[in-house]
């Protein structure tokens, strides 16, 4: 259990990595909530006793994704705050903690789970890792997401990429994901997805318009092409909908890689800010699982493995593959921000460290 000043110090943390990520709102919002937030309310009580690692539970963004829903809605309190208008932290500290006290019912539920930060052009890092795939593999490929939120993701196949000048996907799609493109250009290799599918466990219904307020929340403040993007999927998604399961990760995954595949497709796990959340006995599982169906893999039905995964020291996330049939370890062939506004293809030969979250 993290002491009170342990718990402190993750607001300051994070809005670290909100600086890192050109979002000054929210990381003066941040500072200003980790000197400013008391006792005088159940939700400032929770957060101040929080029974996890803070960082690693992204306890602050919860706190952040309820105060921005409240703001969202129209509570004035919020609104000078939440536009930048506001920048006195003495006054906005006081100020957001008196809007706990006042908004302690409603807010309370926000920490009871993480956040659902599913953010559609993160397959612009996931799409990176598949093209090193189709140039070992083909490709035709058949796509697991565990943890996948609200499916955005799911939607891979359907949106239009620019990574580098390599082009993937449908052209007449409504959303080109076209990120800055840093470093070694990626395989130039087709890519056709033949199918997805996802699980997570507390899903998002973005049919449901108080899912899709509460995905929406999550974006911060002052991220307007964010919101855009996100109003364009939830709006492309609800025209399709993805198949997507409410469940365990592991055991829905178990499940998923024991059903028949098939002939001349790669059957790929995919997932993206996931693994922190996950149990340390459920990524063994999980490791496990893929190692087991990786040593049946076969050149006609090949299995592979995208990640991509926080590296908080660099503030950036880490894109990882791993194919079979073969021998060759997980590889660290791309880096990308959070959000998807760059991403940096990595030169051979690849790194093959195992993943490890590392916290400044």
């Amino acid at each position: 259990m993290a002491t009170e000043a342990e718990n402190r110090k993750s607001f300051a943390v994070q809005a670290g990595y909100c600086t890192a990520m050109e979002a000054p709102i929210t990381a003066r919002i941040c500072i200003a909530l980790g000197q400013g937030i008391t006792r005088a309310s159940e939700t400032g009580r929770r957060v101040l006793d929080w029974p996890g690692e803070p960082v690693a539970d992204a306890l602050v963004l919860r706190l952040v994704g309820g105060l921005h829903a409240l703001h969202r809605r129209g509570v004035p309190e919020l609104r000078r705050i939440f536009t930048g208008e506001e920048t006195d932290l003495g006054r906005m500290g006081a100020a957001l903690d008196a809007v706990l006290c006042a908004y302690d019912l409603p807010l309370m539920p926000w920490l009871y789970g993480p956040p659902q930060t599913n953010e559609a052009a993160r397959s612009a890092g996931l799409m990176t890792g598949l093209l090193h795939l189709a140039e070992r593999h083909g490709p035709r490929f058949e796509l697991l997401e565990i943890g996948a939120s609200a499916g955005l993701n799911l939607m891979i196949g359907r949106y239009r990429f620019d990574l580098g000048g390599v082009a993937v996907g449908p052209t007449e799609s409504p959303l080109t994901l076209r990120p800055e493109w840093r470093g070694s250009p990626p395989p130039a290799a087709p890519v056709e997805i033949v199918s997805t599918r996802g699980v997570d466990i507390a899903p998002l219904d973005l049919t449901d318009d108080r899912d899709a307020d509460r995905l929406q929340a999550y974006v911060w403040a002052e991220a307007v092409e964010r919101q855009a993007r996100l109003v364009t999927a939830i709006a492309m998604l609800r025209a399709a909908p993805v198949q997507l399961a409410r469940g365990d990760a592991a055991d829905w995954l178990g499940t998923s890689l024991a059903e028949p595949q098939p002939s001349g497709v790669t059957r790929v796990l995919v997932h993206s800010v996931v693994w922190q959340y996950l149990r340390p006995e459920a990524q063994a599982r999980i490791t496990a699982l893929m190692e087991a169906a990786g040593s049946a893999a076969t050149p006609d039905r090949p299995l592979g493995w995208v990640m991509m995964e926080p590296n908080r020291d660099l503030a950036a996330h880490e894109v990882r593959v791993r194919g079979w049939p073969g021998d060759t370890p997980m590889e660290l062939v791309a880096r990308s921000h959070a959000h998807g506004a760059w991403v940096e293809g990595l030169a051979p030969p690849y790194a093959t460290t195992p993943y490890v979250m590392r916290t400044a």
